[in-house]
């Protein structure tokens, strides 16, 4: 019985450990969630994959922000959420016009979190479903 008992023990801790890094990679933490850039530009890379997809931006000089040019690693959700929104395999292709809503890294970092996708149309495709305190339009 005591084996067992140590068994049971050890393996909650190992449980306990591995949970921590998972709920720590899912943090928004590091983006400042209050602040919305959007980028005007084309897209150099669409990776369709998870856990997060990236869309990555690039801004030519002359934008009508000129802080906003330079290359971006647009970071989004998961395939199966962002499927949920609307977002496909297809969305975007390498050399296409893009324009998202981002928010930005705390840091200055050219990674940022995408908010929403502008469509031709005007249509929003968001990241997600659910909104992060502080995320407004």
């Amino acid at each position: 019985m005591r084996r067992r008992g140590w068994w049971f023990a050890t393996a909650a801790v190992g449980v306990l450990f591995a949970a921590v890094p998972a709920s720590a990679h899912h943090s928004r933490a590091m983006f400042d969630m209050n602040r919305n850039i959007t980028l005007r530009g084309v897209v150099t890379e669409y990776r369709w994959q998870s856990p997060h997809s990236h869309i990555v931006v690039k801004v030519a000089p002359g934008a009508t922000n000129a802080a906003t040019v330079g290359t971006w690693d647009v970071e989004a959700s998961a395939i199966e959420i962002m499927t949920t929104r609307g977002w496909t395999r297809t969305t975007y292709k390498v050399g296409a016009p893009i324009t998202v809503v981002v928010h930005p890294d705390r840091n200055g970092a050219g990674l940022v979190l995408l908010f929403y996708a502008i469509q031709p149309d005007g249509t929003h495709l968001y990241r997600a479903q659910n909104r992060y305190p502080g995320e407004a339009e």
